[in-house]
């Protein structure tokens, strides 16, 4: 056999026995496992606080952390968040950022949504 036809890029190329197949996991696409929703980190239920300017040219940022909840709704509280501050963010591998030095109205904001709410850093 020729490594022309031995390469290591194989895998299926056309079936119709499943149908449609996910390029990432090569499963049908009805039992795809790499777009299934990740579930909710488990945390000690404390959200914590701080500020970060590491990787960021020196522009501090507010870090949320410690919030055991899915990816939508990480985002809806995200949006919430930036909006109380007037300032942008993102939220991302469930971790929240807000723009500047926001640490005061965020854990403010946190606790009377019920969260157990403690600084980190300095």
């Amino acid at each position: 056999m020729s490594d022309r036809r031995r390469s290591g890029a194989g895998g299926l190329v056309y079936s119709t026995d499943s149908g449609r197949m996910c390029p990432a996991c090569r499963r049908p696409l009805a039992d795809c496992a790499c777009r299934a929703p990740k579930a909710a980190p488990a945390g000690d239920g404390i959200v914590r606080v701080g500020r970060e300017t590491a990787g960021r040219a020196g522009k501090g940022v507010t870090v949320v952390r410690g919030l055991a909840l899915d990816a939508a709704a990480l985002d809806t509280l995200a949006r919430r968040l930036k909006a109380h501050c007037g300032s942008g963010g993102t939220a991302r591998d469930g971790v929240i950022e807000i723009q500047g030095e926001h640490r005061d109205k965020v854990q403010a904001f946190l606790q009377q949504e019920g969260w157990t709410v403690r600084r980190s850093g300095g």
